[in-house]
This record gives C-alpha cells, sequence and structure tokens, in this order.
C-alpha cells in the first residue's frame, strides 16, 4: 500500500449527483484488483477530520504505463461535498490500495455483474479486468438497478465492452419498473452463470446471495460501509460471520469483498 499526496487530473460531473475523479497515484497501483479501495484525506481549514473510502473506478493509464487511478461517488454528505469542489491541480492524500478485492478462477467463463447505484463503482474495473482474463462480453451479463434514471450510471462503458445490459428503476424512468434482483432470478432460471458478483445496498445484496444460494451458484459480493482507517485499527467496519454468532470479520481487512455465504447479512 501507497501513503501519498497526489493531484486531481479532473472532477467532472457524471450525473444529477455524481461525480468522476481522476488522481495521480503509485504505480504500484498497476497491481490493484477489483474491488480494492483508497481512503481519501482531505486538505484545508475545514475538511473533513477523518478520511473516506472510495473504491477503485477504473486505472488510468498512459502510453501503457499506469498514471492514476478514477474513482465514482456520490455527493451525500461533508466529505463528498467537499470533493465535488476540488479542482485539476489541487492536492489531496490517499491510502491504498486496501482491502480484498474479487477473485476469478480461471475456469469461469459465464459471469452475471449486479450493481445498485453507485455499487456500480467497482464493477467497471471488474469488467475491464474480465476482458484481461480472456471472459467474451458476450458471456458477461450486467444488472443496472438505480431509484431512477439518473441512478443509472456506466451502462454506455458496459456496452462498449459488448456486454448485455439489464436496466431496471424504481420508478420506471428507465428499464423494468422493479428491483434488480428481479430479472437477475428470471436469467437464471434461463441458464446458471459460473459466478455472480455484487455490489450495492445492503437490501440488494442480501436478495442477492439468497437467490444466489437458491440456485447453488457461486456468489462475491462487495461491502459499502463507512470506515474511519481502512486498515483494521479502529473495528468499526465489523460484519458478522455466518458460520459462529458473535463472531466478526471486518470490511476493510477481510473485504470488502466476501464470498456471499460467509456472512450473516
Amino acid at each position: 500500500m501507497y501513503q501519498e499526496k497526489v493531484e486531481v487530473l479532473w472532477n467532472d460531473r457524471a450525473g444529477n449527483e455524481y461525480y468522476r475523479i481522476g488522481l495521480t497515484c503509485h504505480r504500484g497501483y498497476s497491481g490493484a484488483k477489483p474491488g480494492q479501495f483508497i481512503m481519501l484525506h482531505f486538505h484545508g481549514p475545514i475538511a473533513p477530520f477523518l478520511p473516506r473510502p472510495f473504491s477503485i473506478h477504473r486505472i488510468i493509464k498512459t502510453g501503457g504505463r499506469t498514471a492514476g487511478i478514477e474513482l465514482l461517488y456520490k455527493v451525500v454528505g461533508e466529505g463528498t461535498e467537499k470533493l465535488s469542489g476540488y479542482k485539476k491541480g489541487d492536492v489531496v492524500d490517499i491510502l491504498g490500495p486496501l482491502g480484498n478485492g474479487f477473485s476469478f478462477p480461471d475456469h469461469y467463463k459465464r459471469i452475471f455483474i449486479v450493481a445498485g447505484g453507485i455499487g456500480v463503482a467497482p464493477m467497471l474495473f471488474l469488467a475491464s479486468y474480465l476482458q484481461k482474463k480472456g471472459v467474451k462480453p458476450s458471456e458477461c451479463m450486467v444488472f443496472l438497478g438505480g431509484r431512477s434514471t439518473d441512478d443509472l450510471l456506466c451502462s454506455d462503458d458496459f456496452l462498449r465492452m459488448g456486454m448485455k445490459i439489464h436496466l431496471t428503476t424504481d420508478d420506471g424512468s428507465a428499464g423494468d419498473q422493479c428491483f434488480v434482483t428481479h430479472p437477475l432470478e428470471i436469467a437464471l432460471e434461463k441458464g446458471r452463470p459460473d459466478i455472480i458478483y455484487a455490489c450495492g445496498p445492503l437490501e440488494m445484496l442480501k436478495c442477492v446471495a439468497g437467490i444466489a444460494e437458491k440456485h447453488t451458484v457461486p456468489c462475491q459480493i462487495s461491502i459499502e460501509t463507512i470506515m474511519a482507517c481502512g486498515m483494521g485499527a479502529c473495528l468499526g467496519c465489523a460484519v458478522e460471520r455466518k458460520e459462529t454468532s458473535g463472531n466478526y470479520m471486518h470490511v476493510c481487512l477481510d473485504g470488502p469483498v466476501f464470498d456471499a455465504g460467509a456472512l450473516h447479512l
């Protein structure tokens, strides 16, 4: 992992409440895995005291070399509101890459990706990684869900990769008016994938995990939670193991990616 001061390369609006920010980074990020994250520390007299965790959305390459990372974030509070005001050339502190990312056995060929809202942030990195591993885009099915059209992100990116997309919204403003887990279950009944990867709100992850268990499909989920350190020191991001009551793991160290069957959600 690397603790470093980095420069903002861009900070562009990606939707009504969403932004993509590019940051310079250590070349060691070339070894980052999809699902890993960084802790971002703010500068300034009125900066938030605690850092914020952000999934790595994309690795920025220049001339074949790693030149930076891109984060996708939603403005939801003090920290992200502050972040949305950063301009090109501004400086922030980052620590990363942190945590355990998605794992991908070589024999997996048919992949389902499920993302709810800002949960899509690590999934674009995952999709790019799968392509580099030789997975055919036509064998990948992406399920994107959100409250409305404004919350459906990165669909064009997945389509450019050649992946199949299912869109759902709570209000029916785009795609099917239903939860994203509905088309997921229909697709599972038509053909079983080798694995399901999911990231999004906890209730969505609970449902995805239940569907995967019902259909006996391996499932990895990325947990979104507040963290104070990202290194296991504060113990504030505990999640309960399924096997033993009162036995906990920590999202920052043991995750944020877990086998769905290992957690008591």
